[in-house]
């Protein structure tokens, strides 16, 4: 097992710096994602006894998930680019007394496990912001013996989640840039572009490639505590404002708030997401 390396401020990832408060959220965002990662799971046919790998695992919600469905002969090996989240993913792992778990630090896009011979494969909204996903989708077919199944979740178009549409545009507006062109790579809805995902796939050599929309609302006490949470956790925007004073910082912050309002409800506040669910196999 690999243990993760001790970065500085200078050479870490941003993700690294997103780990504590993604690991701190992590029972907010497993509930948030329960329903699709059960999908996620199902259509990536993760049984007992399998060998799974785990791609941009982050703190390892998905990961615990996998490994408590394939027992103790199975084994579960989760990457992530970020050294500082994988390890946090590790201690999660030994605390809910799973040894099935291995973790490995690698970037998506340069897997280095071709010929691993794993029998299914999976990533939770990860992919989206790898710059060459196409890279990252042919190494994980290559790691996958002959016949394995993957299955991922990503993020669809910006007019499906106005939430995170919201975060991106305020932000952009007050760090004084423009918005990345809403199919960027490696940005947050880089994948929801029409077909996009199915033609990856393909091109990746996969075969039964499938995708599909599936709803997945965030619900939450306030839109205050939905900005907690993207304050602790979501790197994208927090990278965006970095730069900014933390007077204007603040000022973003309570945009964002105030145009999340409309999203209120009598019972608390609900942001729609909209998220593609997308299987394949490595033909036999």
């Amino acid at each position: 097992m690999m243990q993760a390396k001790t970065t500085s401020p200078q050479d870490e990832h941003p993700w690294d710096r997103a780990a504590q408060g993604w690991n701190r959220y992590s029972p907010v965002v497993n509930a948030w994602l329960a329903d699709v990662t059960q999908a996620m799971l199902a259509e990536a046919k993760v049984g007992p006894g399998a060998r799974v790998l785990d791609v941009a695992a982050g703190a390892g919600g998905q990961t615990l998930a996998i490994a408590r469905l394939v027992g103790d002969t199975g084994q579960v090996w989760a990457t992530d680019i970020s050294p500082r989240i994988l390890a946090l993913a590790q201690e999660n792992a030994a605390g809910a007394g799973f040894a099935n778990v291995r973790t490995q630090v690698a970037d998506a896009q340069a897997l280095g496990l071709a010929g691993a011979g794993f029998d299914c494969a999976v990533s939770r909204l990860g992919l989206m912001f790898c710059t060459d996903p196409g890279a990252a989708l042919g190494g994980i077919a290559q790691a996958l013996k002959a016949g394995g199944h993957f299955a991922a979740v990503v993020f669809s178009h910006p007019q499906a989640n106005p939430c995170a549409a919201t975060l991106m545009s305020t932000a952009c507006r007050h760090a004084g840039r423009p918005p990345p062109p809403p199919f960027e790579p490696g940005t947050l809805f880089s994948l929801g572009k029409p077909g996009l995902m199915a033609e990856l796939l393909r091109s990746a050599g996969f075969a039964s490639v499938a995708v599909r929309p599936v709803a997945a609302p965030f619900h939450l006490p306030s839109a205050r505590h939905y900005l907690e949470f993207v304050r602790a956790a979501g790197s994208p925007v927090i990278e965006i404002l970095a730069q900014l004073a933390p007077a204007a910082q603040q000022a973003a912050w309570d945009d964002m708030a105030a145009a999340l309002e409309r999203f209120a409800q009598p019972s608390g506040w609900t942001g729609p997401n909209e998220l593609l669910l997308c299987s394949a196999c490595r033909p036999v």
